[in-house]
């Protein structure tokens, strides 16, 4: 992908602020050194801030169960899990079956074994076999069908829980005059839009990292 105009934050304060958050797990440490040096896009991992926020969110809400929409290398399954009730679980959708079995390694590792369910193939036909209901979906997969994952998902969420979206954002390319013009990026305007005015929900879109949308399902 080709370079934003948008600085969302500055790489100082960003370096600083990694600095000041408690480290990573060695689990997670290894895990993303081992994404850079063995996936294309290791960009797409969610990261040391990002998933500490993720984790918190998570240890705060004390979920018993969750959804996450789109795998990777576990990074952020691993994040999510560490909230989870003692006997909760963590439902997580993968398309490709080079990352599942690449994320597996590190979720056994991480000792999320029997918590974390690994589902392989399309979340559009995944989700409605899935019973719920969710105390937090994370959804950061083809951004063309978040507005698609959400409407299949919502009345999946228990009432008063949480969905979070990832690369809300885009790099920036939110704000481009030509937005529509960009299949990936006109599905992230869409969803945002669609998100903001949607009756069911209260939401607050963070500039954080690629920019996360946090949705309450109002109760």
């Amino acid at each position: 992908m080709d370079e934003s105009p948008y600085v969302l934050v500055s790489p100082l304060i960003e370096a600083y602020a990694e600095a000041h958050t408690t480290d990573e797990p060695e689990v997670l440490a290894r895990l993303r050194r081992d994404t850079h040096l063995r996936t294309h896009m290791p960009q797409m991992l969610s990261g040391h801030l990002q998933g500490m926020l993720l984790r918190m969110l998570s240890q705060m809400i004390r979920p018993g169960m969750i959804l996450e929409i789109g795998t990777f290398t576990g990074y952020s399954a691993i994040c999510l899990a560490a909230g989870l009730m003692p006997t909760g679980k963590l439902h997580t959708i993968e398309i490709n079956p080079e990352m599942v079995e690449f994320a597996s390694g590190y979720i056994n590792e991480a000792g999320l074994k029997s918590q974390v369910i690994m589902h392989t193939g399309d979340a559009m036909e995944i989700i409605p076999t899935l019973p719920g209901p969710f105390d937090i979906v994370f959804i950061d997969a083809n951004k063309e069908n978040y507005t698609r994952y959400f409407d299949l998902i919502i009345d999946k969420i228990r009432p008063g829980g949480w969905l979070i979206a990832d690369n809300t954002l885009w790099y920036g390319r939110v704000l481009d005059k030509d937005a529509e013009n960009d299949k990936e990026t006109a599905g992230i305007v869409a969803f945002n839009k669609y998100v903001h005015s949607h009756p069911a929900v209260e939401n607050l879109l963070l500039p954080v990292r690629d920019g996360l949308m946090v949705i309450r399902k109002k109760e």
